[in-house]
């Protein structure tokens, strides 16, 4: 028998199992952590870009747009060297702000600013929160192709240089997080926000609309809806990093379109996991805080471990969901008797977690998914999911005559195997 770590919320549980039995899936991917002096050196030379002090000249005003609690990017220590990198050039401190990007998620806590930025940047630098329902801090840049309004911000469009500063990762429709989702939908208005996400869901076949998926951004429709809409008011400047845990292990930067792009291709080749074979039993930690923070952000996790999940196997999710469901009417979405039942009613009247509840349930209805949460089990139980304790899970492991995967991290990764479509 052996044993391995698996991150569950700000702790740890230590899962023994036999290794004849499981396979990890990522869990030896590691990287070293960059220095100051390295992640200078990145910015020193961007991609298709003039370094950032030959953009932002002095006296003009900056804006630096980073992500909320829900990620997890090294921002703080990218803002520090940025700030002091600006204020070396002769940008002030009062000419430079910053955005946090919440898109309909909740506002961020002063605890968590200080965790995002660090103390020494969130007293010397002046912050702003972002409401996708506050009219008078929106402006509308234009319309899409398709037609859809573009209402962002006011912050974007009245300073004369933007910045963004995020992180990438798989995601489960956008293909990959990051870049110029830090605008879009991160600073847009609930209407474009909605109706971007929407283009996700194909109404007329009650399912994901083809080409939409983990790590695809070309012919993703939602991914070239967001590129659209940034189009419209784009940065200056773009920053997105690579993490390892809490560390920085790799950095892009410049042009928004082609660092970010670079980012998420680097990202792809060291996450994306190829299997032989689905298996019988998935055991998937999110990798802990922030990765599990609600269930909305818990349930890519879900979704990863799904695909190399045979149908009708078990998924067992650690996810403490520290801060609930993530939104209050998330679980509203499952008063309905089957997925059928919620793409019509996605249909007749999207919202954005309502394609998140179709995702979840679809995959509850073709897996048994137990899942150790701190979540109450009346509202696990709404979702069809089966609250468990670690004690259940060491019983699982050691009495389930089954073949399975471990994934430690599996918000990080995508899994691909010769009978997924991707």
């Amino acid at each position: 028998m052996t044993s391995i770590p698996l991150r569950y919320g700000r702790s740890t549980i230590e899962l023994v199992f036999d290794a004849t039995q499981f396979d990890i899936l990522g869990g030896n991917h590691s990287a070293a952590a960059l220095s100051d002096a390295e992640i200078g050196a990145r910015l020193d030379q961007p991609i298709d870009s003039p370094p950032l002090e030959e953009i932002a000249e002095p006296g003009k005003t900056v804006l630096l747009i980073v992500p909320d609690a829900t990620r997890l990017t090294g921002s703080g220590q990218i803002v520090n060297l940025i700030v002091r990198r600006l204020i070396a050039n002769g940008t002030a401190p009062h000419e430079i702000s910053i955005i946090f990007a919440t898109g309909i998620h909740r506002k961020v806590t002063e605890g968590e600013k200080a965790e995002i930025l660090t103390p020494f940047i969130l007293q010397r630098i002046k912050t702003l929160d972002h409401d996708p329902r506050d009219l008078a801090r929106l402006v509308n840049v234009g319309e899409t192709s398709g037609g859809i309004p573009v209402e962002l911000n006011r912050a974007v469009v009245e300073h004369d240089h933007v910045v963004i500063i995020g992180s990438v990762t798989f995601h489960y429709f956008a293909g990959f997080t990051g870049g110029r989702k830090l605008i879009c939908p991160g600073l847009g208005s609930a209407r474009t926000i909605s109706a971007t996400h929407k283009l996700a869901f194909d109404c007329d076949r009650r399912t994901r609309r083809a080409g939409v998926d983990t790590g695809l951004l070309d012919g993703n429709a939602v991914h070239e809806a967001f590129v659209e809409c940034v189009r419209l008011a784009p940065p200056s400047f773009a920053v997105t990093s690579i993490t390892n845990d809490r560390s920085i292990t790799e950095l892009f930067c410049g042009d928004w379109q082609t660092s970010h792009r670079a980012a998420c291709d680097s990202f792809a080749k060291s996450h994306t996991i190829d299997i032989s074979d689905k298996r019988e039993l998935v055991i998937a930690s999110c990798g802990g805080f922030p990765h599990d923070i609600n269930m909305i952000q818990a349930h890519k996790t879900l979704d990863a471990a799904s695909r190399a999940c045979i149908d009708g196997g078990m998924i067992v999710l650690l996810a403490e969901c520290e801060d609930g469901l993530g939104r209050n009417d998330f679980l509203d979405w499952f008063n309905v008797g089957n997925t059928s039942e919620l793409a019509e009613r996605l249909c007749q009247k999207y919202q954005v977690n309502g394609q998140t509840a179709w995702n979840l349930l679809r995959i509850a209805e073709s897996h048994d998914v137990r899942i150790l949460t701190g979540l109450d089990s009346d509202v696990i139980s709404k979702m069809r999911l089966n609250k468990i304790d670690v004690a259940d899970i060491a019983g699982l492991v050691k009495n389930k005559n089954a073949r399975g995967y471990i994934l430690p991290a599996g918000a990080k990764f995508h899994i691909k195997d010769s009978t997924i479509s991707n």
